[in-house]
């Protein structure tokens, strides 16, 4: 039998081993959750709701455990990771309001006596999931799935075991038969033999584009649907009648909350050249005032990286883009799993920082003479997940809504998910959506029913 150790990055301890799954022990565990699923596709949503509340109930009260399991293993702040419970919470609660509302059945006037599309749950849905937001990405995807009558199955970042089998532990405390929700404690390798078990009938993955590309690949040969949520490389478009004081408050958020580790976080600064200096000049002041130390720290905001590995590849991007000409102001620096936080400036397009995601507290900066040129900037890139625009003039602002390719636009604000909105990505950003309406009629059999006298 394998085993895997998680290691606390700040500290470099050892926190647990896991002894992984045999096939066998997930053969018998995905048996499991079929046959529970025969059971709980036939419970009402008033039964489905009561549960989902409790599970709500339970992450608000038990909260600073799963928080502290967060920091542990992958190096959050106790604050930020305190916040993801709090937005599970909220997930939990949304989607037991809304979810028999969202999968009502709809009445389509056709020539038949009789005509409707329903919404059908299909099974085991395979959720592989990234360690950045151990909790959130999970629960984002297993609210919506176990309220319209599926059954989640788990394969989590083999760094964050521990906040698996807390969240698997969540749902037990909540109340949910057993099965309702599994965890597969195992590691890639065994990925596929799992996506091609017949128990599966679909598949959700939040990962980096590769990983997307080779389970979509997978699950497309033995034709199962897959949503995928990868990588972004958003932009902080900054246009000169912007309030600078409040976009650099935004974009200092967006960049360098969870230490710089998330596929929405504002990667690539955009500011117009007219005001370029003064951002600059300020925005330098406020990242230096970001307090970093032990994760479990409250006054903590900046951590280290989940792994140091993770460090090496960005301070890796950040020379390479040096070498190209662009220009450290700020940080620059690491020392093991810790990057400080950093400003680059004289970024072109053409540069790694630009054309690479950068998963790290890293801000690349770049300039621009014309609104045109904006658009042709925050548009140059493989992916397509979110950008955030700032200007006074949100009129002007919304007229250019069509012309970024974006799977999102958030204009003053940071990109961010809310249970209340669809998410997701084009392009390299992945396809599909979580959350909302659009978000739990994924995992469904979308059903046309036609009746004629």
């Amino acid at each position: 039998m394998a085993t895997v150790t998680s290691v606390n990055p700040y500290s470099s301890k050892e926190l647990e081993s896991y002894t992984t799954h045999t096939n066998k022990d997930i053969d018998a565990l995905l048996k499991k959750a079929d046959k529970r699923f025969s059971l709980w596709k036939k419970t009402t949503f008033s039964e489905r709701t009561s549960l989902m509340k409790k599970a709500a109930e339970e992450l608000n009260k038990n909260k600073q455990e799963y928080a502290e399991m967060i920091s542990n293993e992958m190096g959050k702040p106790i604050s930020q990771a305190i916040a993801e419970i709090e937005k599970c919470a909220l997930a939990c609660n949304f989607y037991a309001d809304n979810a028999e509302k969202q999968l009502a059945p709809e009445t389509i006037k056709t020539d038949a006596f009789k005509s409707y599309i329903a919404y059908e749950p299909i099974g085991i849905v395979l959720a592989i999931m990234p360690w950045n937001y151990p909790f959130w990405q999970v629960f984002r995807f297993a609210a919506p799935a176990l309220m319209a009558g599926n059954i989640p199955v788990l394969k989590h970042a083999s760094n964050v075991f521990g906040s698996a089998l807390l969240i698997q532990k969540v749902f037990e405390r909540a109340g949910f038969p057993e099965g309702c929700f599994t965890t597969l404690l195992v590691n890639s390798d065994k990925i596929e033999r799992i996506i091609e078990n017949p128990i599966v009938k679909a598949i959700t993955l939040t990962g980096s584009g590769p990983a997307g590309a080779s389970v979509a690949s997978i699950a497309g040969k033995n034709i199962k649907k897959t949503v995928l949520e990868l990588g972004g490389s958003n932009a902080l478009v900054v246009f000169k009648n912007a309030d600078i004081d409040k976009a650099i408050a935004v974009c200092v958020q967006a960049r360098f909350q969870n230490t710089g580790q998330s596929c929405i976080a504002g990667k690539r600064l955009l500011v117009d050249e007219k005001i370029a200096e003064v951002f600059v000049e300020k925005l330098v002041l406020k990242v230096r005032e970001l307090k970093s130390g032990n994760p479990l720290d409250e006054e903590t905001y900046f951590g280290v990286l989940a792994r140091e590995d993770l460090a090496v590849e960005l301070e890796k991007q950040v020379k390479k883009s040096v070498k190209q000409g662009a220009k450290i102001v700020l940080g620059g620096k690491r020392q093991g799993a810790y990057f400080e936080p950093t400003i680059i400036t004289n970024v072109s397009d053409k540069m790694t920082v630009f054309q690479e995601e950068t998963f790290g507290p890293v801000l690349s900066v770049t300039t621009f003479k014309s609104e045109e040129e904006a658009i042709a900037l925050s548009n140059n890139s493989i992916f397509g997940l979110g950008v955030s625009l700032f200007s006074k003039d949100i009129e002007r602002l919304e007229s250019l809504i069509p012309k970024f390719n974006e799977g999102a636009v958030f204009i003053n604000e940071l990109v961010k998910s809310d249970p209340r909105l669809p998410f997701g990505g084009v392009n390299s950003s992945g396809y599909g959506r979580e959350l909302s309406k659009e978000g739990i009629r994924e995992f469904v059999n979308v059903k046309t029913v036609y009746i004629k006298k």
